[in-house]
């Protein structure tokens, strides 16, 4: 702290001799009191007699403030001053004038720009303090400006970072995008790889008897399809297709007599166990949390809307949605196959069979549902999977070339799934077995593939 002289108080100032104050007269009497008036208080002081020797001065050394008198000779303190507005503008400006000078005192305000003007004679303690406020105001204005291109420098530099951070998160929004395509094609090739496996596990059972070949398949597809004509929701359509595909796993122990045997010939030893094959397969289904909604609707696909099923003798609405639609679906494609009746029945025969159970055996809505379905595709390609434009002979396939369906040998082993690539190892080892069992395959691929 500085106490000012005359005040009796003090306030924050920078120390004295961090400035140079230059006086300006052409007396050299007055230069010398001030010189020793300014040392005294701890200012360095540069002199000058006239206006162009102060012109010099700062021509040659940093000048903080100057005192200029009025009256000198060639030069006035006005043009003086002037000049070093214009060319030193930072310099604080003191007139040191007398009295009678007014239009002068005006000339150097407005043409100087000086800070205040000084009467002679002057107080000491007066023009000290005058000097110190001068110089106060020129610390602070010169701080405000440092502050303010600090503040530019910062901000100029904030624009860099926030330009580069908008980069960066533009960079890891891309990579983000880009692992969560990834994670989401791996999901779906976990999906499809998981119903693949499903598929696999289907076709050994029906391996067993070539009535069977393709059953679980289209069963799937018809139970799918049927959910969606009844507005059911694509999770629930897709647990009816897995279950329509695993719905006789339970059938996994049976022996050749029972598995070959149709339903309505079974003898009562053989129709009990029959009975206890959609339990069977619930109980190997209920350890995979995946299968759960599968496994449910498997264990009471034999319940009858009428309340005289198995193995709970469920009555209406009690029974699962999803084991009502399945019970037609696989009913329909039975009754084709031979499995359910002691003869095969045509598309149009099994139709009027679920037709004439509806309201006993089977849930009248989803029976309207298949007789709708049958009137939007016909009955003979009901059972059918979604129509493809594209067959192909095995010599005519092409690296490059996607299955539209799988490809089902005419014993039911499935060879590939539906949406698998070709490529020439493929394609080598499906004309080797061709060749090796005589058969001759057709192949359905993706029309809009080469």
């Amino acid at each position: 702290m500085t106490e000012l002289p005359g005040t009796g108080s003090t306030e924050a100032a920078p120390p004295t001799a961090l400035f140079t104050i230059l006086c300006v007269d052409d007396e050299p009497s007055i230069l010398s009191a001030l010189r020793r008036l300014f040392r005294a208080k701890g200012f360095q002081v540069r002199v000058a007699e006239g206006g162009q020797a102060g012109l010099e001065v700062l021509a040659t050394e940093p000048i903080d403030l100057v005192i200029s008198d009025m009256r000198m000779p060639e030069m006035d303190g006005v043009m003086f001053l002037e000049q070093v507005r214009q060319r030193w503008p930072d310099t604080m400006r003191l007139l040191l004038t007398g009295y009678a000078d007014i239009t002068s005192i005006m000339g150097a305000i407005n043409r100087g720009e000086i800070y205040r003007y000084i009467a002679k004679p002057w107080d000491d303690n007066d023009i000290i303090l005058i000097v110190r406020s001068a110089l106060q105001q020129r610390a602070m204005e010169l701080e405000q400006r440092r502050l303010q291109k600090l503040i530019a420098a910062q901000n100029e530099e904030l624009k860099v970072l926030n330009f580069s951070l908008e980069v960066k998160v533009a960079e890891r929004t891309a990579e983000l995008k880009q692992t969560n395509g990834a994670l989401v094609a791996a999901n779906e090739q976990l999906k499809n790889n998981f119903i693949t496996s499903i598929k696999i596990f289907t076709s050994l059972i029906e391996l067993r008897g070539s009535h069977l070949a393709g059953h679980s398949r289209r069963v799937a597809d018809l139970a799918r399809r049927l959910a969606n004509k009844l507005a059911l929701g694509n999770k629930s359509a897709q647990e009816l297709f897995v279950a329509g595909l695993l719905h006789d796993i339970g059938k996994v122990g049976f022996d050749d007599d029972l598995l070959n045997t149709p339903v309505v010939m079974l003898t009562t030893a053989q129709l009990q166990a029959f009975r206890k094959h959609p339990a069977r397969a619930a109980q190997l289904l209920f350890p995979l949390p995946e299968l759960k909604g599968a496994a449910e609707i498997i264990a009471a696909q034999l319940e009858r809307f009428d309340g005289a099923g198995y193995p709970d003798a469920l009555l209406g609405n009690k029974i699962p949605l999803g084991a009502r639609i399945l019970l037609v679906a696989s009913d329909y494609d039975s009754l084709q196959i031979g499995t359910l009746a002691q003869r095969k029945l045509a598309p149009s025969k099994s139709l009027d069979a679920i037709i004439d159970g509806s309201g006993k055996r089977y849930d009248p809505d989803v029976v309207s549902a298949l007789v709708g379905l049958m009137g939007d595709a016909g009955p003979s390609t009901a059972a059918a999977q979604p129509h493809v434009e594209t067959v192909r002979q095995v010599r005519d396939l092409l690296p490059g070339m996607v299955l539209a369906r799988d490809l089902i040998t005419p014993s039911g082993l499935l060879m590939l799934t539906a949406g698998h690539l070709l490529d020439d190892m493929v394609i080598g080892k499906i004309m080797d077995f061709e060749r090796s069992m005589g058969l001759h395959l057709m192949v359905e691929v993706e029309p809009d593939r080469p």
